[in-house]
This record gives C-alpha cells, structure tokens and sequence, in this order.
C-alpha cells in the first residue's frame, strides 16, 4: 500500500468498511459510532493528531462499554459460567495489551506518515469495539434455551477455511515482520490463540466464525502493510 493523505471522509470511508459486516446493523446507531463520526469531522480534529484523537476516544468508549456488558452478562449467569467468561476476559486483555506491543512494532516497520498513524489508530480500536459487541450480544441472548449445538470447528467447511487462511498470512505476516520485532508477533498471536481456546467454547458457531474472521482480516492487513515506505 502507498500511503497517501487521508482526510476524514476517505478516513470514515475507510473505517466503515474495515468496521465489519457481523456488527453493521449495531454500529450504524450506536451512540460511540456515531459520536466518532462526528469527531472525525470537526474542523479542529482535521490534522492527523486529532483524526488519532478521535480514535482513541472511540476505543476508550468501547472499553467501557465492554466492561459494562460483561457485567450485565455475568449478572445473567450461574457461578461455573461467571468464572468461564471471567477467564475469557482475561485472556482477552493479555491479548489486547500484546497486539497493541506487536502493532507498534509493525508500523515502526512502515514511513511513519499520516495515513499509517491513522491506519494504526483504526486497529487499536476494532478489537475493542468488536469485543463490546460481541459481550452485548451474548448479554441479550444468556437466556436463550433454544441454541442449536456448536459443530466442531473441523466439521465447519466456514470454520476450516478460515482457519487455514488465518495460518496461511501469519505465516506471510511473520516473514515479511522486521527479524529483530518478530517477537512481538509471536506473543500476540499466542495470547490470541489462549484467547480464542477460552471464548469459543462459550459461543455459537456464527460468534466462533466472527472472532476468526477478525483475525484473519487483521493479518492478512499487516502482512500487506508490515514493511511498506
């Protein structure tokens, strides 16, 4: 990718379609969505700083919003799933702190301009905001008693094709990834796994094909990023 001047319609137009098709219906109403868009806009917001700002105030919105809907979904649970979900936020955050470590390495990687520190920004936020989402999903249906069995991800032609996609560009990702910051990828791409192992025995098979999908699509965008001038 060359990278070029965003301003903040290309930016919105970009974030719209990295946002993610599981959630679309959500986001577009959403107050914190909505409230970035509107940030994104505003004339003293229009620099590459404050584009960034924007962001990071969208990602720490959604931070509390996952935090609030975690809660209401515990308080729908009984002990043995409260401590599940519990571990599955856990490991959550291991992940969370070791992608941020691993994203700074990849862009280090890159010229520095504007469109990668916005670019960057955008994937601190995604997820933050899809974790939230998916934890209120869970919270509105903790009561449901009609959830048909979760297959066996080998027994999900959706499933394995993901998975063999996601192995296949962080196997491109991890060549291209400087030598000296390959580190950094390999502990976040453990932490996901650790991450992945606790949450998606706790969800159906479209919240399981969600949380591969995110991963993949983040990968396979790095890979093509890690690296360019």
């Amino acid at each position: 990718m060359r990278a070029g001047r965003w301003g903040a319609a290309s930016l919105m137009a970009a974030w719209l379609l990295f946002a993610g098709p599981a959630h679309a219906e959500v986001a577009a109403a959403d107050p914190i969505d909505s409230g970035m868009r509107a940030c994104l806009a505003r004339a003293d917001r229009s620099s590459t700083a404050g584009q960034v700002q924007c962001m990071d105030e969208a990602r720490n919105a959604w931070r509390g919003a996952a935090d609030a809907a975690l809660n209401a979904l515990l308080a729908k649970l009984p002990p043995a799933q409260q401590k599940r979900w519990q571990l599955s936020q856990q490991r959550w955050v291991a992940w969370r702190d070791a992608e941020d470590t691993m994203l700074a390495a990849a862009f280090a990687s890159t010229n520095g301009s504007s469109s990668y520190q916005i670019y960057e920004a955008d994937m601190r936020l995604q997820p933050v905001r899809d974790r939230a989402l998916a934890l209120r999903l869970e919270a509105a249906n903790a009561a449901r008693q009609d959830a048909p069995p979760v297959r066996a991800c080998s027994a999900d032609a959706r499933c394995e094709h993901v998975r063999y996609d996601l192995n296949r560009y962080y196997r491109k990702f991890y060549a291209r990834m400087p030598k000296h910051s390959r580190a950094t990828l390999v502990r976040a791409q453990s932490t996901w796994r650790a991450y992945r192992d606790a949450t998606t025995p706790l969800v159906d098979e479209h919240a399981r094909l969600d949380l591969l999908g995110a991963r993949l699509a983040t990968l396979k965008r790095l890979s093509e990023t890690v690296g360019n001038r």
